[in-house]
C-alpha cells in the first residue's frame, strides 16, 4: 500500500543555475578589487564568494540527482543527497571563516597599509544587493520544493550579506578614520559572524542522515488523520522520516475485525489519500491489523495494549 511520489522539483534547477551565474560574476569582481586595492577584508570577500561558488555548483549538483526516482539500487529514492549537499556546505563555510581570520591575523601581524576604499565600498554594495535578491529566490523556491540543498545555498549567500556588510563598514570606517587597521578587524568579525550560520546550517543537514522523525507539527497531522477516522480503531509503531523533500511514513493501524479484504484496502488506500494530501511528497505505508486479534496478541505477549 505504497506510492511513488515524484519529487517537487519545479524551479529547483533554475534557482540553483541563477546562484551559480551570481557567485561566479562577484567572485570575479571582488578578486578584482582586491587585487587592485590591496584591502584584506575586499580579498576575504572574494574567497567567501569563491566559496559560495563552489556551494552554489555543488547545489546544483545535488538537485539534479536528488530529483532521479528511485530504482533498483534506490529504491527510497535520492533526495539525502540533498543532506550531504548541506553538510558540504556547512563545512565550506567554516573553511572561508578559518581562512577569513587567516588572513585577517597576518594583515594585522604585518600592518596594514593604507589603500583606496572606493573601490571596495562599492563592490560590497554591489554584492548586498545582489545577493539579497538571489537569495530570497532561492529561500522561496527551497520553501515551496522543500529542498535541502536550495536551502542551504539560500543560507550560504544570506551570510554572504552579512560579510558584506561588515566589510562595508568596515571599510567606511577606515575611510573617515584612516585607520586602515580596521580593515582585518572587520573582517575577523565577519567571520565571527558566519560561524554560527554554519553551525545551523550542519546541524540542519544531519538530521535527515541519521533518520530524525518529522518535525511534531507534521507528525501530529499523520496522527489527526488516522485517529479521527472511524474505521481506525487503534495505531502503533507510527515511523516518520525524511530524505531530501520526501517524507516516509509508516505505520500500523487496528481496524474491526469483521472487515474484508477490500474494505480494508479501500479505508487504508483514502487514509494514505488524506495524508498525502496535506503533506505533499509523502510515501505511505499502513499495515492494517484486526482490532480484537491484535489486542488479544498483546496481551498474551506484552501484558498489555498496542506498543508504539
Amino acid at each position: 500500500m505504497t506510492t511513488r511520489v515524484a519529487p517537487h522539483n519545479t524551479g529547483k534547477v533554475g534557482a540553483a543555475q541563477l546562484s551559480v551565474v551570481s557567485n561566479t560574476t562577484l567572485t570575479l569582481l571582488k578578486l578584482l578589487v582586491g587585487l587592485m586595492t590591496g584591502s584584506v577584508s575586499v580579498l576575504s570577500e572574494a574567497a567567501h564568494s569563491a566559496n559560495d561558488l563552489v556551494a552554489s555548483v555543488i547545489a546544483l549538483v545535488s538537485v539534479r540527482i536528488a530529483d532521479r526516482p528511485a530504482d533498483a539500487g534506490h529504491p527510497y529514492g535520492h533526495g539525502k543527497v540533498e543532506s550531504l549537499s548541506g553538510m558540504a556546505e556547512a563545512a565550506l563555510i567554516f573553511g572561508a571563516a578559518a581562512w577569513i581570520v587567516y588572513e585577517a591575523v597576518t594583515k594585522l601581524l604585518h600592518g596594514a597599509e593604507q589603500f583606496s576604499t572606493g573601490p571596495g565600498m562599492a563592490i560590497m554594495a554591489l554584492s548586498v544587493v545582489v545577493n539579497v535578491l538571489v537569495s530570497r529566490r532561492l529561500f522561496a523556491v527551497a520553501k515551496r520544493t522543500d529542498s535541502m540543498a536550495l536551502q542551504a545555498d539560500a543560507e550560504h549567500l544570506r551570510t554572504d550579506v552579512l560579510t558584506s556588510v561588515g566589510v562595508l563598514v568596515g571599510l567606511g570606517l577606515v575611510r573617515w578614520t584612516g585607520w586602515s587597521v580596521l580593515d582585518p578587524i572587520a573582517a575577523i568579525l565577519v567571520a565571527l559572524l558566519i560561524v554560527s550560520a554554519a553551525w545551523r546550517l550542519f546541524a540542519g543537514a544531519v538530521a535527515p542522515l541519521l533518520d530524525s522523525g518529522l518535525p511534531t507539527a507534521e507528525t501530529d497531522i499523520v496522527r489527526g488523520v488516522l485517529e479521527g477516522d472511524a474505521t481506525v480503531r487503534g495505531l502503533h509503531k507510527l515511523r516518520t522520516r525524511k530524505s531530501g523533500s520526501a517524507r516516509h511514513i509508516d505505520c500500523h493501524v487496528m481496524m474491526d475485525d469483521n472487515l474484508n479484504l477490500v474494505e480494508a484496502h479501500q479505508a487504508v488506500e483514502e487514509l494514505e489519500d488524506r495524508i498525502r494530501t496535506l503533506l505533499p511528497g509523502t510515501e505511505v505505508v499502513l499495515h492494517v491489523e484486526p482490532f480484537e486479534a491484535e489486542m488479544e496478541h498483546q496481551r498474551q505477549h506484552h501484558g498489555g495494549g498496542a506498543q508504539d
